[in-house]
C-alpha cells in the first residue's frame, strides 16, 4: 500500500481514491505546481489534506467561507489533527496567539481568509511557520472574468514572492477553460499539472420546466422523490412564501436566508442536516460548505444568472452517488427580471456614490478614518433609514468591494469567547456543589491556555466532543458558570459588517476603474444569455451542456435528463410507445417479471421496441432492471 493510500485508510477510512484525487497528490509530493478542476463533490478537501499529512512543516489553505473553514478545522481536530484559522472578526491578540502556537507547535493546517494575507501580524509570522504547501480554495474568485470574482485573492500571489519554492495547489469546481487560463497567470503558477475530472454526474438527472406556477410542479416532485431536498428562490420574500405553502400542504419544511439571526440559521441547519427538516427553502446564502451527501433532489425556483451558480447548487444533490435530480422550474416572467437584473447589477457611478455616502452617513464616519477597521451593518436598518433599493446597495456593495473601497461581509463570524474570572477557592468548590459544571471548568482550563489572563476562543463542539454532550447543554452550562461568577462567557456571533481597507474619501471623489466595469458587464451579460440558452434548449443533453461550458469536451449524454427521455420516447412514438407502456406496467403490477418473459407475453409488438420502451422507462426510474434479469416497479 502507497502512503498517500495509508494516510487515505487511516484519516479517512476510504480504501479508494475518487478521480482526480490521487493524480494531484503525487504532483503536489514532486512538488509542482497544480491546477485541480474537479467537479462539485468531488472531494477537493482531500487533494491538499492527504499530501500535507506527507510533508513537513504547515498547508496553508487560503478560502473565502468561513463556515467552511470552521468545519473543516473541527474535522481535521476530531482525526487528532492540528489545525488553526484565522478569519474576519478575530481579535488582534487572538491572531497573534493562533500565529505563535502555529508557528510553534505540530500544526498541520492553518486556514487563512484572502483579507489576513497582507494584515502586518500575517506577514511577520509568516517566515517562521514552515509553509510548505499553499491551497487556494474557490481558485476562480481570482479571476475578474469569474462569475465570483474577489479582489482580496489577488494578495496571494504575492506568497510567491516570500515563498517561491513552495507548491501551490488551485482548486476549483466552476472555471472556463478562460477562467482557468487566469487563474494560472494570477496565481504565478510555475508549468502547472493540469487535473481534470469530467463535469458530468452521472447520477444526476436535470430537468427544466416553464411553468404557470411552482407550487403544485414542487409538490409533484417532493411526493415523487423522497427525501432530503433543498430548493433554492432569488428572493428572502419568496424563500418564506414557498416554505409556508409547502407546510400547508403537510410537507415538513423550512426557510434560510442571510437576513435571520445567527441562532436561527443554525438551528434550521442542524434540523434539516439531521434530516428533522427534510426540505430546505432558501436563497443562495445556504449551502456553502454544507456536505450533506444523500440530498435527493435540489430544486431552482427561477432562473440563476449563471450555469457555474447552477452547476455548484444543483451539485449539491446525490454527494452518494445515489440517482438524484436537480430540477429548474422558471415562468415566463423570471426571463424578462432576469434581463432586467443587468441593470440592476451595473449601477451607475452616481449610484454608487449615493450609497457610499450613505454608509458613511450611517457610519457616522469622518473622511481620511476608517481605515483597517470592521463596523457591524444591519442590513434591515440601513434599507429603510436611507429609503435606497435593496438590489442598488447590495450591487453597490459588491463593485466597492471589487474596487478596493469598502468590502461588505454578509456574516463575520466571531467564536465564542471565555474568561475565567473567579478565585480558585471558588472553582474548586464545583467538585462538591455540581460535578457537571465542575467537569466543564476542568476541560476548559486544560484545553485552552491562558484563559485566566484574557477572553480566549473556544470551540464548543470540541468541547461537547470531550465530555460526550450535546453542544446545547454545554452551551446552558457556560451560562450557568457566569451566573455563578465563575467565568465571563461571551456567545458565538454572526453579523454582517462592513471593512474599510483604506480610508474614507468624500464621495464625490470615489472614482471606480470604469474600463474594469464594462468588461465585468459584458462578461455577465455572456453568462446571462448562456444560462438562458440552457433553459430554452429542448433537443441536446443537460449534462452535455453544461459540461462542455467547463472545457469538458469528452462527456457523453447521460440519457436520463428531460431532453434525453423526451428524445428516447420520441423515438418511440411511432410504434405506440403509450400502448406498449400501458401493457407493460399492467404485467408488472402483478409482481417481478423476467426481461424474456416480457418480451414473449407482448408478442404482438416488435422486440426492439418493447426493449427501448423498457430501456426508457428503466431510464425514468419508472421500472427497475435487476443483475438477474428481472423487471420491477420502482
Amino acid at each position: 500500500m502507497s502512503q498517500s493510500a495509508a494516510v487515505l485508510k487511516k484519516y479517512w477510512g476510504h480504501t479508494a481514491f475518487k478521480p482526480g484525487q490521487l493524480a494531484t497528490i503525487e504532483a503536489i509530493l514532486a512538488r509542482k505546481d497544480v491546477l485541480a478542476s474537479l467537479p462539485t463533490g468531488g472531494g477537493k478537501s482531500i487533494c491538499y489534506q492527504a499530501p500535507a499529512l506527507q510533508l513537513p512543516g504547515i498547508c496553508l489553505v487560503i478560502s473565502p467561507l468561513i463556515a467552511l473553514m470552521r468545519d473543516q478545522v473541527e474535522n481535521l481536530r476530531s482525526k487528532q489533527i492540528t489545525a488553526f484559522a484565522l478569519y474576519s472578526g478575530m481579535s488582534r491578540k487572538e491572531v497573534i496567539n493562533t500565529l505563535q502556537v502555529a508557528s510553534t507547535s505540530n500544526c498541520k493546517f492553518l486556514y487563512v481568509s484572502p483579507e489576513r494575507l497582507e494584515s502586518d501580524l500575517f506577514q511577520e509570522y509568516l517566515p517562521g511557520l514552515n509553509v510548505q504547501l499553499i491551497a487556494v480554495d474557490e481558485a476562480h474568485c481570482i479571476s475578474q472574468w469569474g462569475y465570483d470574482f474577489r479582489p482580496p485573492y489577488l494578495r496571494i500571489a504575492q506568497l510567491r514572492e516570500e515563498l517561491p519554492a513552495v507548491p501551490i495547489l488551485a482548486l476549483t469546481a466552476s472555471a472556463t477553460p478562460m477562467v482557468q487560463e487566469d487563474i494560472i497567470a494570477k496565481l504565478q503558477l510555475h508549468e502547472p499539472v493540469l487535473v481534470k475530472q469530467s463535469f458530468a454526474r452521472h447520477n444526476l438527472s436535470y430537468s427544466v420546466f416553464e411553468v404557470e406556477m411552482a407550487i403544485p410542479k414542487i409538490n409533484r416532485i417532493l411526493n415523487q422523490v423522497k427525501g432530503s431536498s433543498i430548493i433554492y428562490c432569488r428572493t428572502r420574500k419568496r424563500t418564506q412564501e414557498i416554505a409556508t405553502l409547502l407546510q400547508a400542504q403537510g410537507i415538513e419544511a423550512s426557510f434560510y436566508h442571510a437576513g435571520l439571526d445567527a441562532a436561527t440559521r443554525q438551528e434550521r441547519q442542524a434540523a434539516w442536516k439531521n434530516d428533522q427538516t427534510p426540505v430546505m427553502v432558501c436563497t443562495n446564502a445556504f449551502g456553502m460548505g454544507i456536505d450533506k451527501p444523500d440530498v435527493r433532489t435540489v430544486i431552482h425556483v427561477g432562473i440563476p444568472d449563471c450555469l457555474e451558480n447552477y452547476y455548484q447548487e444543483a451539485g449539491r444533490a446525490g454527494r452518494d452517488g445515489n440517482k438524484s435530480y436537480a430540477v429548474l422550474l422558471f415562468t415566463p416572467r423570471d426571463k424578462q427580471e432576469l434581463l432586467d437584473s443587468i441593470t440592476d447589477r451595473f449601477p451607475s457611478l452616481a449610484s454608487i456614490r449615493e450609497v457610499y455616502q450613505a454608509i458613511a452617513n450611517y457610519l457616522q464616519l469622518p473622511v481620511g478614518s476608517g481605515e483597517g477597521q470592521y463596523f457591524d451593518f444591519d442590513w434591515t436598518a440601513f434599507i429603510h433609514r436611507f429609503k435606497l433599493p435593496a438590489p442598488l446597495v447590495l450591487q453597490s456593495l459588491k463593485i466597492l468591494g471589487q474596487e478596493g473601497w469598502v468590502n461588505y461581509n454578509e456574516a463575520v463570524f466571531i467564536p465564542p469567547r471565555i474568561q475565567f474570572v473567579a478565585a480558585r477557592l471558588l472553582i474548586e468548590s464545583l467538585e462538591q456543589d455540581d460535578l457537571e459544571l465542575d467537569k466543564l471548568s476542568k476541560t476548559l482550563l486544560r484545553t485552552y491556555s491562558g484563559i485566566y489572563d484574557q477572553p480566549v476562543s473556544i470551540s464548543e463542539k470540541q468541547i461537547a466532543a470531550l465530555l460526550k454532550s450535546p453542544v446545547e447543554e454545554i452551551q446552558t452550562q457556560l451560562q450557568e458558570l457566569q451566573k455563578r461568577g465563575v467565568l465571563s462567557y461571551h456567545p458565538q456571533k454572526e453579523e454582517p459588517q462592513l471593512f474599510f481597507p483604506v480610508p474614507r474619501i468624500r464621495a464625490e471623489e470615489l472614482v471606480i476603474d470604469q474600463a474594469n466595469f464594462n468588461n465585468r458587464k459584458k462578461q455577465y451579460e455572456e453568462r446571462l444569455r448562456t444560462m438562458l440558452q440552457y433553459t430554452e434548449h429542448q433537443q441536446n443533453c443537460r449534462s452535455l451542456l453544461i459540461a462542455n461550458y467547463f472545457g469538458d469536451l469528452s462527456a457523453k449524454s447521460c440519457g436520463t435528463c428531460d431532453n434525453c427521455l423526451a428524445a428516447k420516447k420520441k423515438s418511440l412514438s411511432g410504434a405506440g410507445f403509450e400502448e406498449i407502456k400501458t401493457q407493460l406496467l399492467a404485467l408488472l403490477k402483478n409482481g417481478p417479471l423476467p426481461c424474456s418473459t416480457i418480451t414473449e407475453l407482448l408478442i404482438n409488438n416488435d422486440e426492439t421496441e418493447v426493449l427501448g420502451v423498457l430501456d426508457f422507462l428503466q431510464a425514468a426510474e419508472i421500472i427497475q432492471l435487476h443483475k438477474d434479469g428481472t423487471v420491477t416497479l420502482t
